[in-house]
C-alpha cells in the first residue's frame, strides 16, 4: 500500500492536511524530519503512517503517560498494533510487551524518555529492528522550550547506542527559531527535511478581558451559561482555583469536570475520559491538562489566569477548533496575575542544574512572562502578536480578533508617555514598574522617599491616571522600543531607542 491507501484504509482520511504528505514521503525516503505544526494539523500521522510502511518497529518518545496512552487506544482502535512503556506497567507487563514487539506484533511503541537509560530496554533496542524514532513534543529537548525535560538531551545517546541509525523524526506544536535550532543540534538530525506549516489557526477568535477578583467567577459563569451546549476548557493556574471554579460551576448544574495534580490518578483518568465522551461537556484545569487529547469539537478554551508564556498559551488556546469550526479562546488578565506567576516560577526547582543553567533558564522565564503580559496589555492585533513571536511577520491586521474588533478610545497619551520616559531616566534605569508608577503617581512610601523620587520633575505628574492606563502605556512604550525591559528577576527598565522623540523635540 501507498502512504494515501494506508491513510484511507486505518485512518478514514481520503486526503493529506497542508505538510504531512511532503513529511510522510521525507521519511520514506529514509531522511530525517523535523515538523512544526499547529495543535490539530495532525502530527501524529506524519509519523504513524510511514510507520506501517516501513520494514521496522517505530519508537515514539512521548513526556507523558496520559498523551502516550491516548495515541495507543486511537491506534488500536482502528486496527494497528500498538504498544506503550511506562510506569503504569509491572516489570513482567513490560518484558511481555517488549517481547511482543520482537516477535513482530506491534509496529509502534510508546516510551517515556527516562527510560531509553534502563538496561531493559537499551538490551531490547539491540535486538529490535528500529526503522525510525520519532521525538514527540520535541520543544522538551531545549532549554529555551516551555517544557524542558532533561532526559531528552539523552535521546540522541540512545540514538547513537542502536546497532543501525534509524530515521530521526521530531514533532512540535510551538517552537521559535532558538527551539528550532535547538532541536536540530541538539538531536543532529541529518540534513533534514524542515516543514513549518504555520501557526495561523483562522477559525480561532482571540480576546482578552481585563477582570479581576470575584468578576471573573461572573465573566465565567455568565459565558457557560450562554455557551451551555458546547464542550469547552477553563484553565486555572492552581489547584484551589480549579476546585472553587469546579464547584461553582456544578452547583449551576453545568455538566462540568475537573483536572489537576492533586486528584488521583484514577480520577484524573475517568474525568478526562468524561470530558473527551462528551460525559461531561467542560473540564476546568491546570495546565498539566490537555497534551496530547484529541478532541475536535472544543468551542472554547478560558483561561481563568494568564498562562506563564506564549508557547504555553498558544498550544492550550490551540485545544479550540481542532475541527477547523469557529472557537473562542479568551484570556482574562489583571496585574495580579503577574504576581501569581512570579511566584510560581519562583518555586520552580532547578535542583539539578548547575548555577550557570539555573540563571539562564530564570532569565528566559521571566522574559517569557514579560511577552504574555504585553500582549494582555497590547491594543494591537492579537493574532498577529502571536505570529510575530513565532517569526511570522503578517502585513495587515486580521480583522476578527478581540483588538480588531473592539471599539478603542483614542487618547492623546503624548505627554504622559514624555513624562514616563523622563521618569526613567530621572530613576537612571535601576528599578522596575512599581517605582516608576509610585514615583508618576505622587505616592506617600518610605522607599520613595529613600530614594528621593519626590525631588523628581516626574513626581506626582500622572496622580490622576489609573493604574491601568499606565500598564497600558508602559507596554506600548516597551512593544514600540522607546523602553527596554531587563530579563532578569527585578525586571529593571531603561531607555530603549528615543532618538525619533528627540528629533522631533518630544523628549523633555
Amino acid at each position: 500500500m501507498d502512504s494515501k491507501e494506508v491513510l484511507k484504509e486505518y485512518f478514514g482520511y481520503d486526503s493529506f492536511r497542508a505538510g504531512q504528505e511532503d513529511i510522510i514521503n521525507a521519511i520514506l525516503e529514509k531522511k530525517d524530519v523535523l515538523a512544526i505544526m499547529p495543535t490539530g494539523a495532525g502530527k501524529s500521522l506524519c509519523y504513524q503512517v510511514p510507520a506501517m510502511m516501513l520494514s521496522g518497529i517505530t519508537v515514539v518518545i512521548s513526556p507523558l503517560i496520559s498523551l502516550m496512552q491516548d495515541q495507543v487506544k486511537s491506534l488500536n482502535d482502528v486496527g494497528i498494533n500498538a504498544a506503550y512503556v511506562n510506569s503504569t506497567l509491572s516489570e513482567s507487563e513490560i518484558d511481555g510487551t517488549l517481547n511482543m514487539v520482537l516477535n513482530g506484533i506491534y509496529k509502534i511503541i510508546y516510551i517515556a524518555p527516562e527510560r531509553l537509560e534502563s538496561a531493559k530496554f537499551c538490551e531490547f533496542s539491540k535486538q529490535a529492528d528500529i526503522s525510525m524514532v520519532t521525538v514527540d513534543e520535541a520543544h522538551c529537548i531545549s532549554q529555551w522550550g516551555q517544557d524542558f525535560r532533561p532526559s531528552y538531551v539523552k535521546i540522541v545517546d540512545y540514538i547513537n547506542s542502536l546497532p543501525a541509525r534509524p530515521v530521526v523524526s521530531a514533532f512540535t506544536a510551538t517552537a521559535t527559531n532558538e527551539v528550532k535550532t535547538d532541536i536540530e543540534c541538539i538531536l543532529r538530525l541529518d540534513n533534514p527535511k524542515v516543514v513549518i506549516t504555520g501557526f495561523d489557526r483562522k477559525n480561532l477568535y482571540y480576546s482578552v478581558e481585563h477582570i479581576s477578583g470575584k468578576n471573573r467567577d461572573r465573566y465565567i459563569s455568565n459565558y457557560v451559561k450562554e455557551h451551555i451546549d458546547e464542550s469547552g476548557i477553563i484553565y486555572c493556574a492552581t489547584r484551589k482555583n480549579v476546585d472553587t471554579l469546579y464547584e461553582t460551576l456544578s452547583s449551576m448544574g453545568i455538566s462540568v469536570t475537573r483536572y489537576h495534580a492533586g486528584l488521583s490518578n484514577e480520577e484524573r483518568k475517568r474525568n478526562q475520559d468524561d470530558f473527551i465522551y462528551d460525559r461531561s461537556l467542560v473540564v476546568v484545569a491546570t495546565n498539566a491538562f490537555g497534551m496530547g487529547i484529541d478532541k475536535s469539537n472544543v468551542r472554547f478554551v478560558l483561561h481563568y489566569n494568564m498562562p506563564q508564556s506564549m508557547e504555553n498559551y498558544y498550544q492550550e488556546a490551540g485545544r479550540a477548533g481542532r475541527d477547523g469550526l469557529p472557537s473562542q479562546c479568551v484570556l482574562l488578565f489583571s496585574a495580579q496575575d503577574v504576581i501569581i506567576n512570579k511566584f510560581l516560577l519562583d518555586k520552580k526547582d532547578f535542583a539539578e542544574m548547575d548555577d550557570e543553567e539555573a540563571d539562564l533558564l530564570r532569565q528566559r522565564d521571566l522574559q517569557r512572562l514579560q511577552t504574555m503580559e504585553r500582549y494582555c496589555q497590547t491594543t494591537e492585533c492579537l493574532r498577529n502578536y502571536i505570529l510575530a513571536y513565532f517569526g511570522e511577520h503578517p502585513i495587515a491586521p486580521c480583522g476578527n480578533c478581540g483588538s480588531c474588533n473592539s471599539d478603542f478610545d483614542e487618547v492623546d497619551m503624548t505627554d504622559a508617555a514624555k513624562w514616563m520616559i523622563n521618569c526613567v531616566a530621572e530613576l537612571r534605569g535601576r528599578y522596575g514598574k512599581a517605582i516608576l508608577f509610585g514615583t508618576l503617581q505622587g505616592a506617600n512610601r518610605a522607599r520613595l522617599r529613600e530614594l528621593g523620587a519626590e525631588r523628581f520633575k516626574s513626581y506626582g505628574r500622572m496622580k490622576d491616571t489609573p493604574r491601568e492606563t499606565l500598564e497600558r502605556l508602559l507596554a506600548q512604550l516597551l512593544e514600540d522600543g522607546y523602553l527596554v525591559q531587563s530579563d532578569d528577576q527585578y525586571a529593571v527598565l531603561h531607555i530603549g531607542d528615543i532618538a525619533p522623540l528627540k528629533a522631533g523635540g518630544q523628549v523633555l
